[in-house]
């Protein structure tokens, strides 16, 4: 008895299906609403169903199942007006023969919906557009691709995922409504890596050697006389080591008397032996003048006694 009640609750009939255009409703192309015969009202008046009316509509030869729910009974008897955008999901042709049943569904409660084009998503406010369209439509069933109009052009959208069932009742109820990438849309290609330069530090030019530039030698020139004759003697090179010398003594803090001998010009005769006593009474004063500065003053140094040196004779 149950079971004859449940078959009496549910309708299931055969249709040859047609595009609504044919019978000029160009609005039912908005939805998922279907047309159905007068004949079909009358054994849905007479069963337990649930409002609002909702079908599975199955194409047995393409094994493809979709829902729709139902605008008007006018259509002629034995067919049906289906939108053309259901006729492509179900593969089906104009003439061809599709099953149709009621059926319950569950309220959604979140849809995943994937535009076919990023275009839709250019859109000022895609959400609300949704929004507006989805009032035409009583389900939505996860596989099918539902058609957006908006401003003279049309926007195919895909249905990834509806919640808490593969086909959902959206009618009523909040649903939330999340979006997929456009399956147009491509990654942005990232940047081929430049050229990048080697490790090697790039070669620097080659400096040239500089050029050696010669150390400068006092007293190295050619000499000149003041009354214009040539001069046949030039100033000995060693006058400039002497000069070194004597500069590198005098850093180092001792001081050595340059005889006057090396001043004189080879050739010439020097009368005289005061140069050389001269010499050797200046050295051991600058010697003993070292010492005496080193070794601690113990002692007094004897006083200055004049003439105590060696006398010498004009005549020899």
């Amino acid at each position: 008895m149950a079971y004859e009640d449940r078959r009496r609750s549910i309708f299931e009939q055969s249709y040859r299906c047609y595009p609504v255009s044919f019978i000029e409703k160009p609005h039912v192309e908005k939805g998922d609403k279907i047309i159905m015969p007068p004949s079909a009202l009358d054994r849905l008046a007479n069963l337990r169903i649930d409002y609002p009316m909702l079908f599975e509509l199955n194409n047995p030869i393409a094994r493809r199942v979709t829902h729709c729910g139902v605008l008007e009974f006018v259509a002629d008897e034995g067919l049906i007006y289906l939108p053309y955008w259901m006729m492509e999901n179900m593969l089906l042709q104009e003439g061809d023969k599709v099953q149709l049943k009621s059926t319950s569904l569950a309220k959604g409660t979140y849809v995943k919906l994937q535009p076919h084009t990023k275009d839709f998503l250019d859109i000022s406010n895609p959400k609300a557009i949704l929004e507006t369209t989805l009032r035409s439509y009583s389900c939505l069933t996860t596989g099918d691709t539902i058609m957006v109009p908006y401003n003279n052009k049309k926007y195919y959208i895909n249905v990834v995922e509806t919640k808490p069932s593969n086909a959902v009742s959206i009618v009523e109820t909040d649903c939330e409504v999340d979006f997929a990438t456009p399956l147009d849309y491509k990654e942005p290609e990232k940047p081929a890596p430049s050229s990048t330069l080697s490790n090697k530090k790039p070669r620097e030019v080659e400096e040239e050697p500089p050029l050696k530039i010669a150390k400068f030698s006092p007293f190295s020139g050619s000499s000149r006389r003041l009354d214009g004759k040539s001069s046949m003697q030039s100033v000995p090179l060693a006058s400039s080591s002497a000069v070194n010398k004597q500069q590198v003594e005098a850093k180092n803090g001792t001081m050595v008397s340059e005889s006057p001998s090396l001043r004189q010009h080879s050739g010439k005769l020097v009368f005289g032996s005061s140069t050389n006593n001269q010499c050797q009474k200046e050295t051991p004063k600058v010697a003993t003048k070292n010492n005496s500065q080193e070794a601690p003053q113990k002692a007094e140094e004897p006083k200055f006694q004049a003439f105590t040196g060696k006398k010498y004779s004009l005549k020899g």
